[in-house]
C-alpha cells in the first residue's frame, strides 16, 4: 500500500500543505491558505497536480484554516487512509536540533523555547503541530528544522564578534535558514555532477522573497548568510539584508523612530521594495527596469552585486567550487538576475551560456554555463519532499 506524508508549512499568515508520495515525489494534493485573518483569506489547491480550485475564506482564523485543510483531506478517504506520517516545517530549532525529530512533548517544549528566536514563525509552527496532532492522533509527527542543516558550521563562521557571554548565556549567534532547500539542491547538484556529495564543494543560492546563500564543503554547511534571524545577509524582497547596525540608533535618535518601527522598516519596507519604491516582486522590478525605470534598475543591480560579493566570499570558505546552484522563485525563473550576478564573477571562471540561461537550464540538466567554465546550475528546490521523506523515515523507525 502506498505510504503518503502530509506536509504542513505554517507561516505567520499562510499555511502551505501537501500530501506527497515520498518514493515517487508525486503530489497527491497541494495547496495554500493565504491572507489568514483578513477579508481576502482564501484556500487554493489542486489534486494530482491537476486543475486548481479556489475557495474564499474571509476572516478565517488560523485554527479554522487548519481545520479546513483537514476536512479537504478527509474528503478523499483513500488518500487520507494512506497518510502514514505528518511532517511539519519548523523555522527555528536553535542549537538543540541537528536533524529532524519525532515530535513528543519534550521536543514540542524545546520548539517553544526557541520562540524568542523566531517570534513570527515558531508560534505558527507550534499551532500547526497542535491542531494536526488533534486531527491525526494516531500518526507520528515529525519536525523538520530550517536551521538543522547549518548546525555543521564551525564556530568561526557562526559566532558574532560581540561579548562572548551573549553567546554563552543567550545563544546569540548565526543560525541560518532555508536549510531544507540548501540540503535538497546540494544533493541534486551532486547527482547531476556525478559526484559523491561528501566530496563535493558547492555554493547554493536560494533566491525568492527571502534569500540566503550557503557554502557547502564536502556536503556540509560551513557558512550561510542569514543569521540569528532571517534579516541578515542578501538583499531580499522586503528585507534589507546586511546594514550598519548603528542605523538602528541613528533612526531612533534623528527621526524619532522606536526600535519596533526600525525593525519593521528593515523587514517589511526595505530590499527590492524599498530601493525601487515600486514592488517587492522581482518580475515587476525586471519589467520596470526594462522600461528604463531608474530605481528599479538600481534595485536589481544592488541585489545582484551583493549576491556576487557573497558568492566570492564563500569561495574562500570552501576552497574550490564544483558548482554554483541557483534555486527559489528568482533563482529558478530569472535569467536576467542570474546573468547580472555572473557578470561580476568572471574572476571565479564563470562564463554564461546565454541560450542555456534563457532556457533556465532546461534540457541541459540545469547547466547554464559554457563547457570550460566553472559550472553554474539551475535546480528547482523541493523542500516539501525533504520534509515528507524525513517524516516517513522517522515514522518507520
Amino acid at each position: 500500500m502506498t505510504k503518503l506524508a502530509l506536509v504542513l508549512n505554517c507561516g505567520s499568515s499562510s499555511i502551505k500543505f501537501a500530501v506527497i508520495n515520498p518514493e515517487t515525489a508525486n503530489n497527491r494534493l497541494s495547496g495554500l491558505v493565504e491572507c489568514i485573518g483578513s477579508k481576502d483569506a482564501r484556500m487554493k489547491w489542486s489534486k494530482d497536480e491537476g486543475k486548481k480550485t479556489k475557495v474564499d475564506l474571509p476572516n478565517v482564523n488560523y485554527h479554522s484554516a487548519l481545520q479546513q485543510i483537514v476536512e479537504l483531506i478527509k474528503q478523499d478517504p483513500e488518500m487520507a487512509d494512506n497518510i502514514k506520517a505528518v511532517g511539519h516545517r519548523v523555522v527555528h530549532g536553535g542549537e538543540k536540533f541537528t536533524k529532524s525529530a519525532l515530535i513528543d512533548e519534550k521536543v514540542l517544549n524545546t520548539i517553544r523555547d526557541c520562540q524568542a528566536l523566531a517570534p513570527l514563525h515558531n508560534p505558527a509552527n507550534i499551532q500547526g503541530i497542535e491542531v494536526a496532532k488533534q486531527a491525526f492522533p494516531n500518526l507520528k509527527h515529525t519536525a523538520v528544522f530550517d536551521t538543522a542543516f547549518h548546525q555543521t558550521m564551525p564556530k568561526h563562521a557562526y559566532l558574532y564578534a560581540i561579548p562572548h557571554e551573549l553567546y554563552e548565556e543567550h545563544k546569540i549567534r548565526r543560525y541560518g535558514f532555508h536549510g531544507t532547500s540548501h540540503l535538497y539542491v546540494s544533493r541534486e547538484a551532486a547527482r547531476i555532477l556525478g559526484r559523491d556529495i561528501n566530496k563535493c564543494n558547492l555554493i547554493t543560492a536560494h533566491l525568492g522573497n527571502g534569500c540566503s546563500i550557503c557554502a557547502i564543503k564536502n556536503g556540509k554547511s560551513v557558512d550561510t548568510s542569514m543569521g540569528l534571524t532571517p534579516l541578515e545577509g542578501l538583499v531580499m524582497g522586503t528585507r534589507s539584508g546586511d546594514i550598519d547596525p548603528s542605523i538602528h540608533s541613528h533612526l531612533v535618535d534623528t527621526l524619532g523612530y522606536d526600535i519596533h518601527k526600525v525593525t519593521n522598516l528593515l523587514n517589511k519596507e526595505s530590499g527590492l521594495l524599498g530601493i525601487s519604491k515600486l514592488d517587492s516582486d522581482c518580475r515587476a522590478i525586471e519589467d520596470a527596469a526594462a522600461e528604463g525605470h531608474e530605481l528599479a534598475t538600481l534595485a536589481a543591480e544592488i541585489f545582484c552585486y551583493r549576491l556576487a560579493k557573497y558568492i566570492g566570499s564563500y569561495a574562500v570558505a570552501i576552497g574550490s567550487i564544483d558548482a554554483l546552484v541557483f534555486t527559489g522563485g528568482i533563482g529558478e525563473n530569472s535569467p536576467f538576475m542570474r546573468k547580472t550576478t555572473l557578470k561580476w564573477l568572471g574572476i571565479l571562471g564563470f562564463n554564461l551560456d546565454e541560450e542555456l540561461n534563457n532556457a533556465s537550464g532546461k534540457n541541459s540538466n540545469g547547466l547554464i554555463t559554457e563547457e570550460h567554465s566553472t559550472k553554474a546550475l539551475v535546480i528547482p528546490t523541493n523542500e516539501e519532499l525533504i520534509i515528507a521523506r524525513d517524516a516517513v523515515q522517522l515514522a518507520n523507525s
